[in-house]
């Protein structure tokens, strides 16, 4: 058979007759059936667990949706997403994870609507998160930070400065775990490694500034957003402290005090379990164990790789890297060389900004030099290494002011620091100068001052201009000049330019109308220049003539300042309390001038915070205070005794000749008549009285004080008709506080506090109930009596037998059977009633002899009564209960 046969048998084709029917093939489907259309309405309702937006998208749908490959809907996802999120916050905790996780990765994104959509995102959510929230999932956030900030992208780059600042205000300490690989993004952001030649190896890397001309803005608009950054960034670092902290005014080597009873923690004790921290929050005797208080990662804080800044070798290895690159940023900005004399060097609006970035980086890297463990030694590398180029790119054109001044001063004399203060384009120009000024002084010492004369003194005449001038100076300007003020004084030897200088900003605080927190950072830095010449004994240098005349008019400018500004007051006591601790004649002298007036009754918080700090004074607690005694042992006890009575000898004397209601209480059972104060000078006088009461009672001889205390009250008070009821309550409050088993009163003071009790419970007892203003007083004047009679039984039978029925007004016969029952009631002297129980019954029976032909009245009643339950029978046990009137 030949091939063609054999071909067309295997493919052989099948002929129909025509009018037949195809044969239906063996695998043929069969169509004859029909069908009904199924509905499910549950598939088109919404998620009952996952809430969606208005596009019924629920969370899983949108973040899915941000791994597209469409920039749109990626931007679309990013709108819904923030959209879901605002509508229901509570899905943020239950999907933090994915949320941050998609966001972060979309950092990257080629597309630039994106990117921005994934920030604005970014922006809403950051301020809703917790640091603890998000702690756990930080290191993929600030890893994808790290890849947007030194991508190929320059878009990418340069909105990863914009994701940067949301971290950067809302979680400021969980970057600082990142430092060291965010530091480096800083720098390559602006730079890019040159190697060597020679020798390629990693100790001749050096960094360039980079010009990218594709760039939408210019070099250097980039530069100063990123050196913005690093700015802050390294403010974290530094600490995160206000801009108007004074540690400028602290000494060279000194540091803070650390407060009394401070719990002191060693980190490396914790981590290896040795130490353990009890706490104690809101005042509890119990340490808390599940306490809100958490110590920071024990990773973050002891781990080697991430020491960052804090380590001395970082620190200076980053410092070689950043300073040359600010340097040449400052190259490109300054000024060029100006041939005639002029107003400063001029300075461009862009060029003026990028510059203070520099400054204010460079001051931020040497305030981390000081906070090193050993900063004279990080002090003196800087100085080795950056003081040349410094003084030749920095002192060459200072001072440094604004262009557009030159056109109406250029014919003015040269004073740079009249024509820098006023800020334009979000640029402080004196802040500028004075920030120069502080990063070069602290070059500077005693030791190198010959080398160092010329440049210093262009800043001590800039300075001193400035202070002279300085009436418009804001609280950040002054911070920041006092400091270079005090570290030129602190390094100047000539005791004629140290006297300069505090002449100047003597000049400045003689101003008027100067605001709070200008004078106060004023005040401190007086008070650290004496703190720092009283407590320096090395050298020879005599007390600066500004600085005592500055320390005699704290008195008078005490009394001026009154209770306008509290907090400003307390700052005043605080110096004339530590001048006062150490002698200081003039001082003194101005104090005493203006005690009367500083002892005003409407001064109470000032007069309070004197007396507290005068028992620091006292001659008696000399071993216990390093402080030098200013005052004798007659001199101390002559001002609490002043301050006990609340009252001049003239006041006092003058309210003899005062008769009648509404300001005299008087009865016939006492021979002492009550002045009633004002309840404003009531409360001060009485706030007085028990820091008096805890000076007299810290003197170590109790009975040499009794004895004192007595004498001046027989002298001065027990003649007196007329006595203010605060001085009535006071000296009972005082003497019973003083007392004891083995002191004794003379005969004279005793009766003297029976007609005070007495004539004090008569008042406390006809006081009415409409005058709401000496009802509060009833408190404290009732325990002060009970307490003198608890304390002296003896007064108590003075006063029992001063309570003469025969010359009682028939209108006070009431009062005075109260006053019997409430002291039979009282617990604390019911023993002393039944040992005064004859004086008692003779008393009760005159009243009823004077009452015996009237009607019998519910008072007289309620006397017998009493006079049965608690003397007739002679009850014991403890179960007295203390009287409530």
């Amino acid at each position: 058979m030949t091939k063609k046969r054999k071909h067309q048998e295997d493919f052989h084709k099948v002929k129909l007759k025509v009018g037949k029917k195809k044969p239906r093939l063996e695998n043929a489907t069969d169509t004859n059936f029909k069908t009904t259309s199924v509905h499910i309405p549950e598939q088109l309702r919404e998620d009952p667990v996952l809430p969606t937006n208005n596009r019924k998208l629920n969370i899983k749908d949108l973040l899915s949706q941000m791994n597209h490959y469409s920039a749109g809907v990626k931007q679309s996802a990013l709108l819904g997403l923030k959209d879901l999120l605002s509508q229901y916050p509570y899905i943020i905790d239950a999907h933090l994870s994915n949320i941050l996780s998609e966001l972060a990765a979309v950092f990257t994104d080629r597309d630039s609507t994106v990117r921005a959509a994934a920030i604005r995102l970014l922006q809403f959510l950051a301020p809703k998160i917790r640091a603890e929230h998000i702690s756990p999932f930080f290191p993929l956030v600030s890893a994808h930070l790290s890849s947007a900030m030194t991508h190929i992208s320059e878009g990418i780059q340069e909105d990863s400065l914009k994701v940067l600042d949301v971290l950067l205000e809302e979680y400021p300490t969980l970057l600082m775990d990142r430092s060291s690989v965010l530091l480096n993004n800083f720098v390559e952001l602006i730079s890019h490694q040159q190697l060597s030649k020679r020798l390629k190896n990693r100790d001749n890397v050096s960094w360039m500034l980079s010009v990218s001309p594709n760039r939408r803005i210019t070099s250097q608009q980039w530069r100063l957003n990123v050196l913005l950054r690093l700015r802050k960034f390294l403010h974290v670092l530094v600490g995160g402290s206000s801009e108007l902290d004074d540690d400028g005014l602290q000494g060279e080597n000194s540091s803070p005090q650390v407060p009394k009873n401070a719990l002191i923690v060693s980190w490396q004790n914790l981590a290896k379990g040795q130490e353990h921290i009890q706490l104690y929050e809101s005042g509890g005797l119990q340490p808390r164990t599940n306490s809100s208080f958490r110590l920071r990662s024990l990773v973050s804080v002891t781990s080697s790789t991430e020491k960052g800044l804090s380590s001395p070798e970082n620190l200076k290895r980053f410092i070689e890297i950043i300073i040359p690159l600010l340097l040449d940023c400052w190259i490109e900005a300054s000024p060029t060389q100006v041939a005639a004399p002029v107003l400063g060097n001029l300075l461009e609006p862009g060029s003026l900004q990028l510059m203070e970035q520099v400054l204010s980086i460079i001051h931020l890297l040497w305030k981390l030099a000081k906070q090193n463990e050993e900063p004279q030694q990080m002090e003196a590398w800087l100085r080795a290494n950056y003081l040349v180029d410094f003084k030749h790119h920095f002192m060459c054109h200072f001072p440094y002011s604004f262009q557009e001044m030159i056109k109406h001063r250029k014919k003015d004399s040269l004073k740079s620091n009249k024509y820098c203060t006023t800020p334009s384009n979000n640029v402080d120009h004196l802040l500028l100068n004075l920030t120069l000024c502080d990063i070069m002084v602290s070059l500077a010492s005693s030791a190198t001052l010959h080398m160092d004369s010329h440049w210093l003194d262009m800043i001590r005449k800039f300075v001193i201009e400035t202070l002279e001038d300085g009436y418009k100076l804001n609280s950040k300007q002054l911070n920041r000049l006092l400091r270079v003020t005090w570290r030129l004084w602190q390094i100047q030897i000539s005791k004629v330019t140290s006297e300069t200088l505090m002449k100047a900003v003597y000049t400045l605080y003689q101003q008027r109308n100067l605001p709070f927190s200008v004078r106060t950072l004023l005040l401190k830095f007086f008070s650290r220049v004496y703190q720092k010449e009283e407590l320096n004994t090395q050298t020879n240098r005599s007390r600066s003539k500004v600085l005592t005349r500055w320390l005699a008019g704290l008195p008078q400018q005490l009394v001026l300042l009154g209770l306008r500004n509290p907090e400003l007051s307390d700052q005043l006591i605080g110096t004339i309390y530590s001048a006062a601790s150490r002698a200081n004649k003039e001082m003194l002298q101005s104090l005493q001038a203006a005690a009367p007036r500083i002892y005003d009754w409407g001064k109470k918080k000032l007069v309070c915070t004197l007396v507290l700090k005068g028992s620091f004074l006292s001659p008696f607690v000399g071993g216990k205070y390093p402080l030098q005694s200013s005052v004798t042992e007659v001199d101390y006890f002559s001002f609490l005794f002043s301050t006990l009575t609340g009252f001049s000898k003239e006041e006092l004397t003058s309210l003899q000749s005062i008769r009648g209601r509404p300001h005299i209480s008087q009865t016939q059972l006492s021979p002492v008549q009550l002045y009633l104060t004002d309840l404003d000078q009531f409360l001060y006088h009485w706030a007085v009285t028990e820091m008096v009461s805890q000076c007299l009672s810290a003197i170590p001889s109790r009975s040499q004080c009794i004895d004192i205390v007595q004498s001046g009250i027989c002298k001065y008070l027990a003649g007196l008709t007329v006595i203010p009821d605060s001085t009535a309550g006071s000296v009972l409050c005082a003497i019973s506080k003083l007392l004891d088993q083995a002191c004794l009163l003379n005969e004279n003071l005793s009766k003297f506090l029976a007609s005070l009790c007495c004539s004090l419970l008569f008042l406390l007892l006809t006081i009415e109930r409409e005058d709401e203003e000496h009802l509060q007083k009833r408190d404290v004047l009732w325990a002060s009596c009970i307490s003198l009679l608890t304390a002296l039984p003896r007064v108590l039978r003075l006063m029992l037998q001063s309570l003469q029925v025969g010359r009682v007004r028939r209108e006070e016969l009431p009062v005075l059977a109260q006053l019997l029952r409430l002291l039979m009631q009282h617990g604390q002297l019911r023993s002393h009633m039944v040992t005064n129980e004859f004086l008692v019954k003779q008393i009760v029976k005159d009243i009823v002899a004077l009452k015996s032909g009237d009607a019998q009245e519910q008072w007289l009643t309620d006397l017998h009564y009493y006079f049965n339950v608690c003397l007739a029978s002679h009850p014991q046990g403890a179960g007295a209960i203390n009287t409530v009137y």
